[in-house]
């Protein structure tokens, strides 16, 4: 039976208390952070194939390396999260390999291949900064304390992503002709994927109890402010076209398209000039999952046939 009632437990962790053990949570409270903690581990574990495939793109040997230590990192940032999971009465086995591949938890962007070492450093300076700006809220101000330790490493990790990410992107456009062309490329299909990212307005947020029970402390707005205030001005610095812009009226960024929108998956293009569409057409097109989700978990999975291949042979 839990210590608390559910507004006691909300009522305490908003005074500063930090829940360290499960008999100290309600049901709620453990829902919410279950599915917090699934989304967290299923975006790392899945974001390793995407980087995987663009990393073979590699112009020398040292960014070959960058790029696998990227890959390693996310991999070790998934098994962090699906651990703590473990603690909360979930197989982290059956979670990686006992689901289907439409049951990953994992953002819609992470179902579409990187083609080029262009798109995996806007990848980087991207969806890392995303990355970043969810996390390190969750970590500043999280009341489940096994997650804001095991954040102390992964902002680490997270940040040097993101600095490889902003480096390649400047060096990139820099030297201008296809190079500059393949960043802004990978701009116009990555950014609007990235706003999309942060979810539903907050004018439309479902209840998800996860600010009652102090998990994060931004709402989706603000997450998504906080992510635009870092990533337009970098993209403008080095002569990279963004739908957005600040607007000294309203103290705010504003996207420059109709948003939510829908999506050419094929052409990696979005449709703007069709203009906005519902809530309920995105998250038709997040539940069918993306071009390669099917590829990229199963690519994931066969680590545990092999492993069995060799169990069988010793």
């Amino acid at each position: 039976m839990a210590r608390y009632t559910d507004e006691e437990l909300k009522e305490k962790v908003h005074a500063g208390f930090i829940v360290e053990y499960p008999d100290e949570m309600t049901q709620g409270y453990k829902d919410a952070l279950i599915v917090q903690l699934l989304v967290q581990a299923d975006t790392e574990l899945v974001s390793a194939p995407a980087y995987f495939g663009a990393a073979k793109d590699a112009p020398s040997t040292n960014t070959m390396v960058s790029a696998t230590a990227i890959i390693q990192d996310e991999l070790a940032h998934a098994n962090i999260a699906y651990r703590l999971l473990e603690d909360l009465g979930m197989d982290k086995e059956q979670l990686v390999y006992g689901r289907q591949p439409h049951e990953f938890k994992h953002p819609y962007g992470f179902d579409h291949p990187l083609e080029n070492w262009a798109e995996l450093v806007v990848a980087n300076g991207l969806y890392d900064r995303a990355g970043i700006t969810l996390l390190g809220d969750v970590y500043k101000n999280t009341s489940y304390g096994p997650l804001k330790r095991a954040l102390v490493k992964v902002d680490q990790e997270e940040t040097f992503h993101l600095r490889h990410g902003e480096m390649w992107m400047k060096r990139l456009s820099g030297a201008g002709g296809e190079a500059r062309e393949k960043i802004q490329r990978a701009v116009d299909w990555m950014f609007p994927m990235a706003v999309e990212w942060f979810g539903l307005p907050d004018d439309m947020k479902r209840h998800s109890g996860q600010l009652d029970y102090k998990l994060k402390g931004l709402t989706n707005d603000q997450l998504r402010q906080t992510w635009m205030k870092s990533t337009v001005p970098l993209c403008e610095s080095i002569g990279i076209d963004v739908p957005a812009h600040w607007d000294e009226a309203q103290g705010e960024f504003v996207l420059d398209f109709p948003f939510p929108c829908q999506y050419d998956e094929d052409e990696k293009r979005w449709l703007f000039g069709e203009g906005q569409i519902s809530w309920k057409q995105v998250f038709e097109r997040w539940k069918g999952r993306g071009p390669a989700n099917k590829q990229f978990v199963e690519s994931i999975q066969e680590g545990r046939a092999f492993r069995g291949v060799l169990e069988a042979a010793a």
